[in-house]
């Protein structure tokens, strides 16, 4: 009899973000769709003050009603490196309670927003030398900025939108001169969104400067910087998913969502119809009506995004038309539903993209593991700090 062994999957979902909700949709959906012949499923619920928990009930989207309540039916655990294993732990929860060790072979991170997808789990990851999935800490993190992101694509060549940049204290102390730079440089109709957030949370559009203070004031509340962009009036949005690595990658086909109003906002992209199932429930076009040439030109565009970002796993970039004028808006480093309806539609099976996930995540850990990160150096034979401390010290 040959006994196969099964892939142990850690799934991280929840954490500190405005998106907590959302992850939750996306990761409950992954963790029914993922085959369970190749692996096993341990699902990770971080609450938003950081705990972290597990159990049975967490594969169970209607649980979630009550929070309190499934976490009385779950495990509190944290994760320790154990010689060449990473081992997640159960808190002890009584004198007698002994539960056993679960050696973690990848960690895949569902997540969506800041303290999370904007390189942080991921920076956990890497101390830990776990392999996961997606995007590393610096590409999660330019992807989270939407001012670094275009100043990395105007670098690289590649179309977006011109913007100011400010801080919230900046805008209290100048705020006359602000606005006078924002009508001078930007102009009206215009859109401001918080720097490092999405879903459209916070993001609002402005047609004359008597509405400018309030939609600043809302953007702050989210992030403590905020954009500012031109408002593009004959607007479509377009969006591709991008599945590979840095050095070989794939573009899905398009779509189009629906827009019930000047701005994509929450509710229309994880409340579609009135039910909650993460990007799959918000209306769209597939594949978006596009010409050939149109659809392939934005196919490519995304795939150089996806390389000069440094990019991994699957991603979704979200387009602006402007007539036929192409500007890359935004990119969702780990999409909402990990963008699976855009990859089913191109031919793909959620099971499958899946299993490329966690290929790549094992793929991108074996040529790290080929990296040097010490050096042979006898720096601290003769290091003596002497009767002084460090302040006598010659190093």
């Amino acid at each position: 009899m040959v006994i196969i062994m099964k892939t142990n999957v850690a799934v991280f979902f929840g954490c500190r973000s405005v998106e907590h909700e959302v992850s939750i949709i996306s990761a409950v959906q992954a963790m029914r769709s993922i085959d369970r012949e190749k692996y096993d499923i341990t699902p990770v619920y971080v609450t938003k003050n950081g705990e972290m928990f597990t159990g049975d009930s967490l594969f169970t989207i209607e649980e979630y009603r009550d929070l309190p309540a499934l976490l009385e039916k779950c495990r509190k655990v944290y994760f320790v490196r154990e010689g060449k294993d990473v081992v997640m732990k159960f808190e002890k929860s009584g004198f007698f309670s002994k539960q056993k060790d679960v050696i973690i072979d990848v960690a895949f991170p569902i997540v969506h927003g800041t303290n999370c997808e904007d390189g942080t789990i991921q920076g956990y990851f890497e101390y830990l030398n776990l392999p996961y999935v997606g995007c590393d800490i610096l590409s999660s993190a330019v992807g989270m900025d939407k001012v670094v992101f275009k100043d990395v694509l105007k670098r690289a060549g590649l179309p977006v939108l011109d913007c100011i940049c400010f801080r919230a204290r900046e805008y209290a102390a100048n705020k006359t001169e602000v606005i006078k730079e924002i009508g001078e440089k930007i102009g009206y109709p215009l859109i401001i969104k918080p720097v490092n957030l999405g879903s459209s949370v916070g993001i609002s559009k402005v047609n004359t400067e008597n509405e400018l203070d309030t939609a600043i004031t809302l953007a702050f509340t989210f992030a403590e910087k905020v954009l500012i962009e031109r408002a593009v009036t004959n607007i479509r949005e377009i969006n591709c998913s991008v599945l590979g690595n840095a050095d070989e990658c794939e573009a899905s086909v398009c779509e189009e969502p629906f827009m019930h109003d000047e701005i994509l906002s929450y509710d229309n992209k994880y409340k579609g119809g009135g039910k909650s199932k993460g990007m799959a429930s918000l209306g769209r076009k597939i594949p978006a009506d596009l010409s050939e040439e149109k659809a392939e030109e934005i196919r490519k565009l995304s795939c150089d995004i996806f390389k000069a970002l440094g990019a991994n796993g699957v991603v979704r970039i979200d387009f602006i038309l402007d007539g036929d004028t192409v500007y890359a808006n935004e990119i969702n480093t780990i999409p909402g539903s990990l963008a699976f309806y855009l990859w089913e539609a191109t031919g793909m099976p959620y099971k499958e993209l899946l299993d490329r996930l966690i290929e790549l995540a094992f793929k991108r850990q074996r040529t790290r593991e080929n990296l040097s990160f010490s050096i042979d150096t006898d720096i601290l034979s003769g290091a003596s700090f002497g009767s002084k401390g460090a302040k006598g010290s010659k190093i």
